[in-house]
């Protein structure tokens, strides 16, 4: 594709982007710019400029993440040692990742100064000329969004300027899905009903639709060096689409069923007449992809390019299309149903306030949280897939590792989307178990699984050596410096109980309850904290070298000392955790929020016997295991050396030992017989 052909692209899909939202902002009233009596507007270049704006902002975001996803993943590397440097293709993919980050970052300078003049009702130009923004930006939850977008657009465009390997490439990645998704946690879904359900399905779709539409975005921008590599790279592209269709539904028919009471509003409300043609575009977007999979990759892999061209253009356009339907939809009040006034209560957890804790509430109320399920059902679908590839071979995997598996992931599943997860917030006591259960029941199920061991045994390595695949991924992780130094017992100590003090003893831990980004990052704490050090004491997946099991056992009843310690602590204090958030929700029922801390304390320091025992057994049985590895080994070693008729070195130490015992014992006798005689 030559450089004008790559311009028209990227003009298509902004200008078709624009036109959706526009259209569809107009259709829905969003523009309307009439000024009730004596009431201030805030004008057309606001109303016009705010769904412009939004559309540039997630557009340059998608083609970010895609062209840094290209950068890492569709494009060929260059080997040098141990490291994986970019190649012409993956060089250039970043260099435009810098690009559309820096558009990424003017057309949200853009939507945070609209913004403010459509809070207030005020000419953009006026914004411009005070500290409204800098206000927004600084106190608001919406500004506050906007902000993280901004920083991540700032960090990825200067970083991918001088990125020259893939190891820069996937943190930068991360960071853009970070300001990609933060604006979901402030809009239409943060205000849902049930504002869990609601955001983590947007945080789903929003970014599943990025990778998907940047992706593709960047196999037409991208220089391949020849037909291979470009059929190469769509095929890795095909995977990942596969993935991304299923949560960009699902997510997206889950989130809208937090917005329509009714069916009936999909046809009787313009928010779902909305909503209804951008389901037609998804599934024009499903037909395209399926004609892709059966025409275009293979005339593409015959070396006619051409259909896969035009093919991936109008598949563009439509989910341009779509994203503007969704900036649309962002500007268009959902229907609302006759819930009645909110509660304080309400408005702060994003549901009714519960009743009085009983098992019946805790097995029936469940609050899904649709992030901790995905990444439960890819994990135990992967190692499923991994385990039957085994199986295929003729390779056996043992049965209780899949178990033990399956079984830390409902663990996650349980706790994040029970009762419990409902009534975490309302009791610090129910926090506290799902608390100790994501650091201590469902890592140490999940380190059992062997979950790495079981990948590098099922992946196969690439065949081309500059087209690394998840086998090479997996080893390059492994052996990163991060992974290094996590990975470290002590650190890993550090990490796991630090996080116990540095959360409740300071701020930290009211605003993971009042903001849910804070939610979801204190769970994922938990599980990674608890996985890394218990990976580091009873973990068979390869690794760093691993401690001597004195040391481990030390370490073991170090964190169950300074568990019992936080417990007491807990249990003793009289100042109440996060007093502000518990007076704000004003539990109606059951014991005070201190009596309630207490038992939460008693639950921390009494919680961790169990699980510490059970680590306490398995560490003793892989001593004795290895102990007794090491002796068969040193037997095989002295056989060996006799067979060949040498000296093994311990067989003589043994020998020299055994010569001095008999010396000693005839030395003794001698000594013995002459004090007889002279008897």
């Amino acid at each position: 594709m030559t450089l004008a052909n790559r311009r028209a692209t990227v003009a298509t899909l902004v200008v078709v982007g624009v036109a959706a939202a526009a259209s569809a902002v107009y259709a829905g009233g969003g523009t309307g710019t009439t000024a009730l009596p004596g009431l201030p507007v805030a004008g057309p270049v606001t109303a016009w400029g705010l769904p412009v704006a939004r559309v540039l902002a997630d557009v340059s975001a998608a083609a970010t993440l895609g062209l840094l996803v290209a950068a890492a993943c569709l494009a060929p590397v260059e080997r040098e040692r141990a490291r994986l440097a970019l190649s012409a293709t993956g060089f250039h993919a970043v260099r435009l990742a810098s690009l559309a980050a820096t558009g990424w970052l003017l057309a949200v300078a853009a939507l945070a100064v609209f913004t403010v003049s459509d809070l207030l009702a005020t000419p953009a130009v006026e914004v411009l000329r005070g500290r409204a923004t800098v206000s927004f930006l600084l106190d608001l939850v919406q500004g506050r969004a906007l902000l993280v977008s901004a920083s991540a657009a700032v960090v990825t465009a200067v970083v991918a300027r001088f990125a020259l390997e893939v190891r820069t490439v996937v943190p930068l990645a991360a960071v853009a899905v970070a300001g990609l998704a933060a604006p979901a946690f402030a809009g239409h879904a943060a205000s849902s009903g049930d504002h869990q359900l609601a955001v983590s399905s947007l945080v789903l779709h929003s970014v599943a639709a990025a990778a998907w539409v940047g992706g593709l975005t960047a196999l037409l921008l991208l220089r391949h060096r020849g037909t291979a590599d470009r059929h190469r790279a769509v095929r890795r592209f095909s995977v990942l689409a596969t993935w991304c269709l299923p949560l960009v539904v699902a997510a997206g028919a889950l989130n809208a069923t937090t917005r329509l009471q009714h069916p009936a509003e999909l046809w009787n409300s313009t928010y779902g007449q909305l909503l209804t043609v951008k389901i037609a575009a998804v599934a024009v977007v499903v037909v395209l992809a399926a004609w892709h999979r059966r025409f275009s990759v293979p005339a593409l892999a015959d070396g006619r390019p051409g259909t896969f061209r035009r093919i991936a253009v109008v598949e563009v356009a439509v989910l341009a299309a779509a994203s503007g339907l969704a900036v649309a939809l962002s500007r268009t009040p959902p229907p609302t149903g006759d819930s009645g006034e909110e509660t304080i209560a309400q408005t702060l957890l994003g549901f009714p306030m519960p009743g009085p804790l009983s098992a019946g509430r805790l097995l029936t109320q469940w609050l899904v949280e649709p992030l901790a399920v995905t990444v439960a059902v890819v994990a135990v679908g992967s190692y499923l897939a991994g385990w039957w590839r085994l199986r295929r071979r003729g390779v056996t995997w043992p049965v209780h590792r899949l178990v033990v598996w399956t079984a830390g992931w409902a663990v996650v599943v349980l706790v994040t989307g029970s009762g419990l997860a409902r009534y975490a917030p309302v009791l610090f006591s129910a926090h506290m178990v799902v608390h100790m259960a994501l650091s201590m029941l469902a890592p140490i199920l999940l380190v059992l699984g062997a979950p790495v061991t079981l990948a590098l045994r099922a992946l196969r390595p690439t065949r081309a050596s500059d087209w690394p695949g998840p086998r090479e991924w997996l080893t390059a992780a492994l052996h990163s410096r991060p992974a290094v130094l996590l990975s470290h017992p002590l650190v890993a100590l550090a990490v796991y109980v630090g996080s116990l003090y540095g959360l409740y003893f300071t701020g930290l831990f009211e605003l993971a309850l009042r903001s849910h980004a804070a939610h979801l990052a204190m769970q994922a704490h938990f599980l990674t904290a608890g996985y890394l050090f218990f990976h580091a004491l009873i973990g068979v997946d390869p690794g760093r070298r691993p401690a001597p099991y004195p040391l481990r056992m030390l370490l073991l009843f170090a964190a169950m000392a300074l568990h019992a310690i936080f417990g007491l602590a807990i249990q003793q204090s009289t100042t109440v955790l996060a007093a502000d958030w518990y007076t704000a929700i004003a539990r109606p029922w059951g014991a005070s929020p201190l009596q309630d801390q207490r038992l939460g304390g008693g639950i921390a320091w009494s919680f961790g016997e169990l699980p510490t025992a059970l680590v306490a057994i398995i560490l003793l049985a892989q001593w004795w295991r290895a102990d007794q590895r090491e002796a068969r080994r040193v037997d095989r070693a002295i056989d060996r050396a006799e067979a060949d008729g040498e000296d093994h070195a311990l067989a003589a130490y043994n020998r020299q030992l055994a010569a001095w015992a008999a010396g000693s014992r005839r030395t003794s006798q001698d000594a013995t017989d002459e004090g007889a005689s002279r008897r």
